[in-house]
């Protein structure tokens, strides 16, 4: 334990779990130069791809209209009927040649140890993903490609940020490589990992489209950014007197306030959430249909977020940290009951502290944060660190003791003349969880004994072996 004492005093009990811990990610994702293999059998995407591709010339040429539109539309004005047309004549197969330029030199394989992607025309790039990296394999079906008979894979890696994807294959192409990345992940020989198939899965919860709705319609932004939208263009009216001034400040609000809700709803549509031996499979979308797998064991925190008008029907949202993924939400709504049995599946052996069994901070911590000290609250368990915040949102975040890589105690100048100070718990998913407000003894307290439950934590915790058939 250090300590460094300041103007915004500091003292940290750091006990980082350097090597084989939920931060290790180097060698994830390799980009080198070809190397061909004796039995490796290379293949490309679906044919319809270039279809895709193909308009990246085009997007080249709007996005310079977009970025300089007075230049564009002056561009577009010289020309006349004859070159527009000699013009599309030459834009259009130069897009065809180069979508099927890019869909012809892209090349995919599964190999003992990797799956390697290869793609470029004049620069070639491979990138080499280890298998036993690999935490989750998703599925999209964009609306066009649905009709297309085609789906989009994602992979997420351990250590890296962005995806890497295949775009696209065949569906059953899609699910039996699908298949067969998550069976050689799981340590399956190559010789039977093309027989495992999908694993099956058991469905747990279904959130019907009506609670979907409703649950949007009792969230104070949505009603927040409809009142804007119709406040706000009067208001123009009253200091402009201009129509079209109003039009354009008036159409992107009430666009926006709409788009917002149904897109989440649209989004969200047969939220389904399944178990399976790959982790917990979530299945989502009305237009755009999404196949992701919540992998257990990389799961950090977990959220049950609360709004205001939700609490008198008992419903919860319940939101994830997951180390190198982007999988944010488990549950878009469901009754508090449900939200805790899932969460029971993705945390096995921890239950949701009850609201009774947070200890409030000390009425001392109101001169640091009037009325709002009332929602922050902790609770440690033999398997969680939870601590609440928020009033009319509450959030209540629940991080197991293995998962916490850092503890740290932090100490402002106002909170120490209050004798109160905050405690941060960092996970393995870059995100960091505070205790507000606690009594200084206490927060010093809390600070060591979290440290020691998170060395013994790790030792008594199960490998992160995800998927086990």
């Amino acid at each position: 334990m250090t300590t460094d004492r300041g103007d915004g005093a500091d003292v940290e009990a750091a006990d980082r779990d350097n090597g084989a811990g939920d931060r290790d990610g180097a060698g994830d994702r390799d980009e080198a130069g070809d190397r061909d293999e004796p039995g490796v059998i290379e293949r490309r995407l679906h044919p319809v791809t270039p279809l895709r591709r193909a308009w990246a010339p085009v997007a080249v040429l709007a996005g310079w209209a977009v970025h300089d539109p007075s230049q564009a539309q002056q561009q577009l004005t010289k020309l006349t009927t004859t070159m527009l047309l000699a013009g599309l004549a030459v834009l259009l197969p130069a897009a065809a040649l180069y979508g099927f330029l890019s869909w012809w030199f892209t090349h995919f394989a599964v190999t003992d140890t990797e799956l390697r992607i290869r793609t470029g025309l004049l620069f070639r790039r491979t990138a080499h993903i280890r298998l036993e990296r690999i935490q989750a394999v998703d599925v999209t079906r964009p609306l066009l490609a649905r009709l297309a008979g085609v789906a989009k894979l994602k992979l997420d890696v351990i250590g890296t940020d962005k995806k890497d994807e295949l775009a696209f294959l065949g569906e059953d192409e899609a699910r039996a490589l699908r298949a067969e990345l998550l069976a050689r992940a799981a340590g399956f020989a190559p010789e039977t990992a093309h027989e495992v198939g999908e694993a099956p899965a058991r469905e747990l919860v279904r959130v019907p489209a009506r609670v979907i709705a409703l649950s949007l319609l009792l969230i104070g932004a949505t009603w927040g950014s409809l009142l804007t939208a119709v406040v706000v263009p009067p208001l123009v009216w009253l200091g402009t007197h201009s129509l079209w001034t109003v039009l354009a400040v008036a159409v992107p609000l009430f666009g926006g306030a709409v788009t917002s809700s149904a897109g989440r709803f649209v989004g969200a549509y047969d939220w389904t959430v399944s178990e399976s031996p790959d982790g917990l499979r979530i299945d989502r979308g009305l237009l755009d249909r999404t196949h992701e797998t919540v992998p257990p064991g990389r799961v950090q925190t977990v959220r049950i977020v609360e709004p205001l008008l939700w609490r008198r029907l008992g419903w919860v949202r319940v939101e994830l940290d997951v180390a190198g993924s982007s999988n944010s939400v488990l549950l878009p709504v469901a009754p508090r009951g449900i939200a805790e049995s899932v969460i029971a599946r993705v945390l096995p052996g921890v239950t949701v502290p009850d609201a009774s069994l947070l200890v409030r901070p000390p009425r001392r911590a109101r001169w640091c944060t009037p009325v709002w000290w009332r929602g922050h609250g902790i609770a440690v368990t033999d398997a969680v660190f939870a601590a609440r915040h928020g009033l009319l949102r509450r959030r209540l975040a629940l991080v197991p003791h293995a998962k916490v890589q850092s503890v740290r105690l932090t100490q402002g100048p106002w909170e120490r003349v209050w004798r109160v100070a905050d405690v941060h718990v960092d996970t393995g998913a870059n995100k960091t969880v505070t205790a507000r407000l606690r009594d200084a003894e206490e927060a010093a307290r809390l600070l060591r004994a979290q440290a020691e439950r998170s060395r013994t934590g790790r030792r008594e915790a199960r490998p992160d072996r995800w998927m086990q058939r």
